[in-house]
């Protein structure tokens, strides 16, 4: 059987195996007690298992009391931001964004309209069983459907300051989007004509049959290249499958990668309001170059949305997200959001005069290599993260999130990850062959 995986990003399975209806109910009981038995919004991407664990999810909503608000298929920070304008007790999305389609995962949501802190999740795991029994039939909750969640998001974009929208419309974008029959087929094509753009779509079906590896970093995007090409666009854009990670195709027809969409946004933000930037410890340190251009403070997290959300919030952040393509602007709400993120690009290529190809050459021109390792249960990690500590003693180190070796010319990252059994090894250097060299090494002294 496959691993449950239970963190910060939720609880994440496959489904049939490790991730079961049985399961699946008794956390949405869980849930249910934990948002004090109120008003709970649910949505959830176009995963095939979806409509299954939506029907799991609901009865145990509504047998602990539970007011169940069915959004339908929509993008992640849709259902978040739904839960603040529902004013709804909490919420729960159901989907593995960025997994394979035989993933599913819920991922819950606090009162505030963010994912449960850490304190949160541990008051979560922390009910006692004896409060998850079923309440008597006239005391089970509600079921209703809200159908304009996406509008709501389209039209909080459309009316952010910073969102110059009518710049955009002036120049007649032509958008390529891939939405890879995610959740995104039913808002990102919408979104990019509210905003004047001439859209050609790529995979806008919603219907969980994935076109290509469900992560839009840049070698998954070739068929995103090649229409770029073919209808000579001004940018492509790729979402993942729950719409939280944003990727760019140039208009030259190259994919970028998606750490290029946050230093992208970073730099287009810090242009309009000058403040303190947050992103994770995985994130390339072109933001902090970026950071001392603008003579601002760059704050680092460990890996998770809602990590980058606490820093930001403690340190009154502008602008904030990481390098897998998620943006995170505190005017909207304090979460990844990839329709925010092709607002913001538009709004700079708009204001900028200059191409995305332009724009992104501008970036410090860093190279990322990431790697993974399939870990099984006789790998004692924190016992590898101690000899690592030891071996690079002489090296500025950062204990948050596993273990980051930080030099002036380099890192290294080395964390198990929170939604896969793996652990991830990542590297950032002036050089692809130095970043792929520093991550080979760490496999061979220490994964070998």
């Amino acid at each position: 059987m496959s691993k449950l995986m239970k963190s910060v990003s939720g609880i994440r399975g496959i489904v049939g195996d490790s991730l079961t209806t049985e399961l699946v109910l008794s956390y949405a009981k869980r849930f249910g007690v934990f948002s004090g038995r109120g008003k709970v919004v649910v949505g959830r991407d176009s995963r095939t298992t979806g409509k299954m664990l939506l029907k799991a999810v609901s009865a145990g909503l509504m047998s602990v009391g539970a007011d169940v608000i069915d959004l339908g298929i929509c993008p992640t920070p849709t259902v978040l931001l739904a839960v603040e304008n529902l004013k709804a007790d909490g919420g729960i999305a159901i989907t593995a964004s960025h997994n394979p389609p035989e993933w599913n995962a819920l991922k819950l949501i606090n009162n505030s309209g963010t994912f449960l802190t850490p304190a949160q999740a541990k008051n979560f795991w922390n009910i006692p069983e004896d409060e998850l029994t079923d309440l008597g039939w006239t005391h089970i909750g509600s079921f209703s459907q809200y159908a304009s969640a996406i509008e709501d998001h389209i039209n909080a974009i459309m009316k952010l300051p910073i969102i110059s929208v009518d710049k955009i419309k002036e120049k007649n974008f032509k958008v390529v989007i891939d939405s890879t029959n995610g959740a995104g087929g039913l808002m990102s094509p919408k979104f990019l004509r509210e905003l004047g753009c001439e859209v050609i779509e790529l995979y806008s079906e919603p219907n969980g049959m994935f076109s290509r590896i469900a992560e839009p970093v840049a070698q998954n995007l070739g068929a995103l290249e090649s229409e770029v090409i073919k209808h000579n666009a001004d940018i492509g854009f790729a979402t993942d499958p729950d719409v939280d990670r944003l990727s760019i195709v140039s208009n030259d027809g190259t994919a970028l990668g998606t750490e290029y969409t946050l230093l992208l946004a970073e730099k287009y933000v810090l242009s309009k309001k000058l403040g303190n930037i947050a992103t994770n410890l995985s994130s390339s340190m072109a933001s902090d170059v970026i950071a001392k251009e603008n003579a601002v403070q760059i704050f680092r997290s460990p890996v998770g949305e809602i990590n980058v959300a606490e820093a930001m919030i403690e340190h009154n952040c502008v602008i904030g997200g990481e390098g897998n393509g998620g943006i995170i602007l505190p005017e909207l709400h304090f979460t990844r959001d990839a329709p925010l993120g092709m607002a913001l690009i538009l709004s700079y290529i708009a204001t900028s005069e200059k191409t995305i190809s332009e724009l992104a050459s501008e970036i410090p021109k860093y190279y990322v290599h990431k790697t993974k390792l399939d870990i099984s249960e006789d790998i004692d990690f924190d016992e590898v993260k101690k000899r690592i500590i030891q071996d690079y003693s002489h090296k500025k180190l950062d204990t948050q999130d596993g273990i980051k070796v930080i030099d002036p010319e380099f890192w290294i990252h080395i964390r198990k990850s929170g939604t896969e059994p793996i652990v991830r090894i990542i590297a950032e250097s002036s050089s692809e062959e130095e970043s792929k060299k520093l991550c080979k090494n760490i496999i061979h002294k220490y994964f070998g």
